[in-house]
């Protein structure tokens, strides 16, 4: 009989994946459970019949900063396939588009609106977030009160507040921590990074390599139950899936908090308290196939009081070239949303009938007629919600159940 540790990893993600494949070489003989038909999770891809690539569900990119996923990019032979280009990122204010990839945009864009004085404290902000590596006194105070204090009203108020209003929402600007934002600007580059066929073909050749050193993926496969059992050599973790009944040492869920708590019933009230309490938001994209572009920009900043019904318009295809999708002309139409908002149930017509009418703001001749095809995804986790004290307050990796994770 085998003496390697049974070890089963939930969600194959790429959090999961990483995991697995970490898990797998150090001598533990893992299976990777997986609910949906594709590995990648959030960051998983789909592909229309007369496309190359695949295109991303929920709009996805690597920064240059991301030495993690690049390093496990090397680590398995990939990193020649990965691909970085400078796509331009503008923001709505005032009628119009203003580009802030750069410092000088950033300048061109504040000199003229704002006083000198201001435009100091713009400019001081912004390096001191770049350069400084200190995030830990950043997590006592909200982002909406340091950008305030620090920036002064006329600039927070004009650029940032709208875009923290669009990403949380008004009834969480008291709760989320400066140390969020600042993890935003601090590691945030130019350059943005994609992978050739698609972040999908990524994760489909990670998957492959699992496979090789002997990882068991189970797509498909939606975990059911897990639940510790005592047996005659001791306890151990019984995982009730679409497979059946399995045992583990150790089991590693790498889902939602929501979704532990619903598969792990028997955790301590304790613990699962402090699951419950970890908020956030989900998420809503519709994607559509146009006929020709809509705009010159990758990424779109929207605030909220302009009256976009989304958060973000990005245009795909101004960063992977639309002759990797059959001519099509990509672009997500993004918002963050509260569990309970309506974005999260309506149809793909219903919501093609709320965001479509936006478009024209973007390209004055636009015409329904442009979209040639159009897709909706959701989910309802994708941005946790960081208040103060955040990472005190995150429940341990190890449970209290022995062997969960």
């Amino acid at each position: 009989m085998s003496t390697r540790l049974r070890v089963a990893v939930v969600g194959a993600g790429a959090a999961g994946m990483a995991a697995a494949w970490d898990l797998q070489r150090a001598g533990r003989a893992v299976t990777l459970f997986e609910a949906a038909g594709t590995v990648g999770g959030l960051a998983s891809g789909f592909r229309a019949a007369h496309w190359e690539w695949t295109v991303e569900k929920f709009y996805h990119h690597w920064f240059a900063s991301d030495r993690h996923i690049l390093a496990l990019a090397s680590e398995l032979g990939l990193r020649q396939q990965v691909i970085f280009r400078r796509p331009s990122t503008v923001v709505y204010w005032g009628g119009t588009f203003h580009p802030l990839d750069s410092p000088w945009q950033a300048l061109r864009f504040t000199l003229p609106r704002f006083s000198p004085l201001d435009v100091l404290r713009f400019a001081l902000v912004g390096a001191y977030l770049r350069l400084s590596p200190r995030w830990q006194p950043l997590e006592r105070v909200t982002a909406d009160a340091w950008m305030r204090r620090q920036l002064g009203a006329p600039i927070y108020e004009a650029v940032w507040r709208p875009l923290l209003v669009g990403k949380f929402g008004e009834e969480n600007l008291p709760v989320v921590n400066m140390a969020w934002l600042w993890g935003r600007i601090h590691d945030r580059t130019t350059r943005l990074g994609t992978f050739v066929g698609g972040f999908q073909a990524f994760f489909d050749r990670f998957a492959d390599r699992l496979r090789e050193v002997g990882c068991e993926l189970r797509c498909r496969c939606p975990v059911e139950r897990i639940e510790v059992v005592r047996r005659t050599f001791g306890p151990c973790l019984a995982v009730r899936s679409a497979a059946g009944i399995e045992h583990f040492d150790s089991v590693l869920f790498t889902g939602s908090p929501a979704a532990l708590l619903a598969l792990v019933p028997q955790l301590p009230e304790t613990y699962a308290a402090s699951l419950a309490r970890l908020r956030s938001l989900g998420a809503v994209v519709l994607v559509l196939a146009l006929s020709r572009p809509l705009t010159r920009a990758y990424w779109h900043n929207l605030p909220k009081e302009a009256g976009f019904p989304f958060l973000a318009l990005v245009e795909h295809t101004n960063f992977v070239p639309a002759h990797h999708f059959g001519g099509d002309h990509l672009v997500y139409c993004g918002d963050y949303l509260p569990p309970d908002h309506p974005y999260l149930s309506l149809s793909k017509e219903e919501l093609l009938h709320r965001f479509l009418p936006s478009l024209p703001r973007f390209h004055p001749e636009f015409e329904p007629s442009w979209v040639r095809e159009s897709w909706l995804w959701r989910t309802p986790y994708a941005q946790p919600v960081p208040p103060l004290h955040h990472s005190a307050n995150i429940p341990p990796i190890r449970t209290p159940l022995p062997g969960l994770y």
